[in-house]
């Protein structure tokens, strides 16, 4: 697999591709990871990317030429599954989408900043608006840095245990059971007892149940 992140600040991407499951990944070479600087492709001497939004108002906004050219520059190489814009008025992610972007063959991340990118670059390149939350960044970075996390942890290889993904909140649609570790006691509180039976159909059971008891508990809203 292979991701594209058009970003103007790409030094923000340095530590969370360099760690943990993501790195592994990379080193395997199940994924690729490349970061495109969109002031690369500014025609500005001062490498301008943004400008006065027309009708007045406060903040600057991302100019179409620079995004353009650096989206053409990808796509007249190779053939891209999606260009997602990360956006706060986007879709929201998910777990069902995370699953499907992880069989892309290839996929391009643009980020956002300011006050948000001409329209005219949403309406004819973006094939798709992604949001982490109801809620505004600084930019579309961060969000993107978790897309993409949440995505190459479900490419097969990337951890170390593949069934582990499988049993992640939100995979079927709850929150994951309580887990626990050794010891079996600490400061006087137990390991529930089924835990420790070796039954596991009792063990499967009892997770199942706990998936459901923390789902109606802490988000209802998945119940509906």
């Amino acid at each position: 697999m292979r991701i594209d992140i058009l970003t103007l600040f790409p030094e923000m991407f340095t530590g969370p591709f360099t760690e943990s499951i993501v790195k592994r990944a990379v080193a395997k070479g199940l994924v690729e990871i490349h970061i495109h600087n969109i002031r690369d492709f500014s025609k500005d001497k001062h490498q301008r990317v943004d400008d006065y939004q027309f009708g007045g108002g406060a903040g600057m906004v991302m100019m179409a030429e620079p995004v353009v050219d650096a989206i053409e520059s990808l796509t007249s190489v190779r053939k891209y599954d999606d260009i997602i814009f990360m956006t706060p008025d986007g879709e929201q992610f998910s777990q069902p989408l995370a699953n499907r972007f992880s069989l892309y063959e290839n996929v391009i991340l643009l980020c956002g900043h300011y006050k948000g990118l001409d329209e005219r670059v949403r309406e004819h390149f973006i094939t798709r608006e992604i949001s982490i939350g109801d809620y505004v960044l600084s930019g579309g970075e961060l969000a993107a840095g978790v897309v993409a996390d949440a995505i190459i942890r479900l490419i097969p290889g990337a951890l170390n245990d593949e069934t582990s993904a499988l049993s992640d909140s939100f995979q079927d649609g709850l929150l994951s059971a309580p887990v626990y570790t050794r010891p079996a006691e600490f400061r006087g509180w137990k390991v529930p007892d089924v835990l420790l039976s070796g039954h596991e159909k009792n063990i499967h059971e009892w997770r199942q149940q706990q998936s459901l008891e923390r789902t109606k508990t802490r988000r209802p809203d998945l119940m509906e």
